[in-house]
């Protein structure tokens, strides 16, 4: 197999991942630092935090292959993510045994990327606390995490600390298209809308949600796009919220609701989150949505812990009839 036929089998996150700090679609502050920090070869030890699919883990690859020629870049570079074993036995031997080894390579200091190492034990980052100080002549960490909170203070004092946001729409696009136009892939705007809107942010997501609707469906469209992640349709959701506004029979309602989930295999949870998006538009009293959204809350946190769905869409069906008789008492005692 030839490199140009193994690159067709690449999942488009990774065939389209860059490869150069200018390649990069956002953070142009942190890049343009970093970059500062490499042309000086004053790069710090670094901490990357952010949610996911920000472009933490491309920032140091990126940096390391502008670092490094393809030839150097082995042994050079040591990369650990969620995959391996971090505990403080791989920090005593392969952590240890890498920063403390010189190479013939006359490139500057080696870089050790920590990827998720908000999952590494306490012990293994008292003991990697040591290394940095011990091994900052020969070796660079870059440590990259989700969650600030997981690393112990005297870690992030020793580095260099950077905020990775969530992408902003503006910043996706672009790219979005480009890989379109590069795929020959067929879409439209509502569809690139809907992949704006799952992701929250995140640009892998949004490429692993693409590639997985255009190769089910061969046309990436709003509808398309929910169907394949499994999300209420819009108007799914438009129908329920119909119902619960103006069915006035429980059963009724009980039944059109839990029916629609079945066939469509859609979760409580999501109706949820997508009935309370709806609901900011509704002209409520503010005392009765108050209410309304307390109640459906506390039936996302039962969920959550394992409460049965149905007892949890009655309560719904509920919350939204108290609320209707608030609304009429309200008008009543207005008029």
């Amino acid at each position: 197999m030839t490199v140009g036929e193994s690159g067709k089998n690449l999942p488009w996150v990774e065939k389209y991942r860059p490869s150069k700090l200018e390649d990069l679609v956002s953070h142009d502050d942190i890049i343009k630092t970093i970059g500062q920090f490499m042309k000086e070869n004053q790069l710090p030890h670094l901490l990357f935090y952010g949610p996911p699919g920000t472009g933490k883990t491309s920032t140091i690859l990126a940096c390391a292959k502008q670092m490094y020629t393809p030839q150097q870049f082995n042994s050079m570079v040591l990369e650990l993510n969620a995959s391996d074993d971090r505990g403080i036995g791989i920090v005593r031997g392969q952590i240890l045994s890498f920063a403390s080894t010189r190479t013939i390579f006359k490139a500057g200091p080696k870089l050790i990327i920590l990827d998720e190492a908000d999952a590494m034990t306490n012990d293994a980052q008292n003991a990697l606390r040591r290394i940095i100080e011990k091994y900052t002549d020969n070796v660079r960490f870059c440590i990259i995490c989700n969650y600030l909170g997981k690393i112990i203070p005297a870690l992030q004092s020793r580095c260099t600390r950077f905020r990775f946001a969530p992408l902003q729409h503006v910043q996706i696009v672009p790219r979005l298209r480009d890989i379109v136009e590069k795929e020959n892939v067929k879409i439209s705007e509502d569809g690139i809308q809907a992949l704006l809107e799952l992701s929250g942010g995140d640009m892998r997501k949004v490429l692993n949600t693409l590639q997985s609707t255009w190769l089910s469906a061969r046309n990436v469209t709003e509808d398309t796009v929910y169907t394949c992640v499994g999300h209420p349709l819009r108007a799914d959701i438009d129908s329920i919220l119909t119902r619960l506004m103006n069915e006035d029979d429980f059963g009724v309602c009980f039944k059109f609701i839990q029916d629609l989930k079945i066939l469509k295999g859609l979760a409580l949870g999501d109706i949820l989150t997508e009935i309370h998006t709806k609901i900011q538009r509704v002209k409520f009293p503010p005392d009765v949505l108050i209410s309304l959204l307390i109640k459906m809350a506390d039936s996302e946190a039962r969920l959550a812990s394992g409460c049965s769905e149905r007892i949890e869409l009655a309560a719904l069906i509920a919350a939204f009839h108290l609320a209707r008789q608030q609304i009429d008492i309200t008008a009543i005692a207005n008029s």
